[in-house]
């Protein structure tokens, strides 16, 4: 056991006094010594059952012959963050919490870890510590919250920044706003539909880093515990057996998250935290390997936010076995290895089949033919960009294309104001810039500007680009993640109000036939906004959108520090 050395021979004596002093004793110290990771905080209801789960969890890896260890890590929620200087930290969190766990767990030697998650940076955070680090482990996501009833309804998060809108547009009063407010969030668990969270933690059990069916539990229902403690009891197999996370990431599972997300309508954040995942375990994959997935898979799944159902409908429809299920039979899932030991199809067969469902139709009778989204590119998008297809298709764009005129902010407060304030109109593209991982810094959501329109009606009837992200909340003919970013020279900078722009999720164009070369002469990068802490740190070091917006050294060999700042720093070209 690796953990023998901080806590064997004569020379670990003071190590063990301190060990001693937690409540180990000779026979606690004799076992494989065993990380119990969470983003445990009672600052939201997305990481709120962590701790709960973590004794679960540190029961079962006891009973197999193991020895926990707690270790906590930070959380920043998206929810209570978004709109505001706040949610630049909620990008920079992902990255804080995965070095964290790494600082912990190797810091103290430990042989295994179980890692719970519990909201959209957690939740990939788990899963880039777990490659990095390729010890033995098995995550557990903490479960989607239950939706609330408003008016006989289900509603979620979502609805409350709509409502948002809808009360900026005069349709909704004050007491109509704080009803909807009070009946979105009922308890524990991550925001209800198939956002960032619930996506991502689809991506876990894909990719074989969690046990098929035990994500999908939501986070009040009973049989939770029992997963946790499961997951304590597995990861010491995976121990005894050797198995490690990156055995489980390749291309073959890669390429099946990418279809998953398609046949979800998942989360557009799922292509950047897929990116760095693969990142932190050397597995070859990009940007532009997710578009065959969207072309070829087809959306089965009438999730929120576009479709009719919460996640823990979809839970009761049987949940991700039930999905991979429908793309086994249909021949677009490759078999992988995960973490049980167990392959995917064969977790996916043993699982049960829900009759009478309506919330995951047969591939042969899909919701839409494609895929929920697109990678674009173009002369405002030289190295790519993701579009997210409107679930509803409207006369006037056809949920494949627009045009429209530009109308540049830059800010989100910016673009927030004018949609409150009525300034934007049918067939404008609202262009929210400087909002990307080092200009923003951190690369913030845009739901409220998003979230907004929809409320005012105009969901349909105008487009957002930005190098900024969206929440997976989002819905409506949306671009993010345009790289370069306009902090680091991108087009995205140069851009003009009036500016005719077209957006094409069939050519995969997204361009102007703006004079972007005569401009580029007179653009000068603009000044940092942070220049101190972790924001500063992180827009030093974080690199493109398109490859995962991680801030994990890229340096060859060849490079010097010096050399690798200033490739990372602020660029003309």
């Amino acid at each position: 056991m690796r953990s023998d050395l901080i806590k064997s021979g004569p020379d670990r004596a003071p190590a063990r006094a301190m060990l001693r002093a937690t409540g180990l004793d000779d026979a606690a110290l004799r076992k494989p010594l065993v990380a119990v990771v969470h983003t445990w905080s009672d600052v939201s209801p997305c990481n709120l059952n962590l701790r709960d789960l973590a004794q679960a969890a540190m029961a079962g890896v006891r009973a197999a012959g193991g020895t926990p260890v707690e270790f906590n890590t930070i959380a920043v929620t998206d929810g209570i963050a978004m709109g505001t200087p706040g949610m630049r930290y909620s990008l920079v969190s992902r990255e804080v919490i995965t070095d964290s766990i790494e600082a912990a767990v190797e810091g103290h030697l430990c042989d295994a870890m179980v890692v719970l998650c519990g909201c959209d940076k957690t939740i990939p955070a788990a899963a880039m510590a777990m490659a990095r680090l390729d010890i033995p482990a098995v995550a557990l996501y903490g479960g989607t919250i239950a939706h609330g009833l408003h008016k006989n309804r289900p509603i979620t998060i979502q609805q409350v920044f709509e409502a948002v809108g809808a009360h900026g547009a005069g349709k909704i009063d004050d007491a109509e706003l704080r009803a909807v407010e009070c009946d979105a969030c009922g308890g524990a668990g991550a925001c209800g539909g198939q956002f960032t969270a619930n996506t991502m933690a689809m991506v876990l059990t894909t990719l074989g880093l969690s046990p098929m069916g035990l994500n999908d539990i939501p986070a009040t229902h009973p049989d939770k515990l029992a997963a946790a403690r499961r997951c304590g009891e597995l990861v010491m197999d995976c121990l005894r057996t050797g198995r490690t996370p990156r055995a489980l990431i390749n291309r073959d599972s890669l390429a099946n998250v990418a279809r998953m997300v398609a046949a979800t309508a998942g989360s557009t954040n799922a292509v950047l935290h897929t990116l760095a995942i693969a990142r932190e375990a050397g597995a070859e994959w990009s940007l532009e390997d997710f578009q065959p997935a969207t072309e070829a898979t087809p959306v089965i799944a009438d999730l929120l936010p576009s479709g009719r159902y919460t996640a823990v409908e979809m839970f009761d429809a049987g949940g991700a076995a039930r999905v991979a299920q429908e793309l086994i039979a249909a021949g677009m899932l490759i078999d992988a290895a995960t973490v049980t030991g167990r392959s995917l199809f064969a977790e996916a067969t043993a699982a049960p089949r829900f009759a009478g469902q309506e919330v995951i139709a047969p591939v042969s009778a899909p919701l839409k033919p494609h895929g929920g989204y697109s990678i674009l590119y173009g002369n405002l998008a030289p190295d790519g960009c993701i579009l997210k297809i409107p679930g509803k298709h409207s006369a006037g764009h056809g949920g494949t294309r627009f045009e429209g005129s530009a109308r540049v902010f830059e800010s989100e407060e910016t673009a927030f104001a004018a949609v409150q304030e009525g300034r934007i109109t049918k067939g404008d593209v609202v262009v929210i810039r400087n909002e990307g991982p080092a200009g923003g810094p951190g690369m913030r959501e845009m739901l409220g500007v998003t979230a907004a329109l929809i409320g005012r009606g105009l969901g349909d009837d105008v487009a957002l680009i930005t190098d900024g992200r969206f929440s997976g909340a989002t819905h409506g003919f949306m671009v993010g993640h345009i790289a370069p970013e306009a902090a680091r020279g991108g087009p995205i900078g140069l851009l003009k109000d009036g500016d005719k722009l077209v957006i094409d999720a069939i050519t995969r164009d997204i361009s102007t036939n703006a004079d972007l070369a005569e401009r580029r002469q007179h653009w000068m990068p603009p000044a940092p906004k942070v220049t101190r802490g972790v924001l500063a740190k992180f827009a030093l070091l974080v690199g493109s959108a398109s490859d995962g917006a991680t801030t994990s050294p890229t340096a060859t060999p060849q490079e010097t520090p010096f050399s690798l700042r200033e490739k990372l720093a602020p660029r003309a070209g």
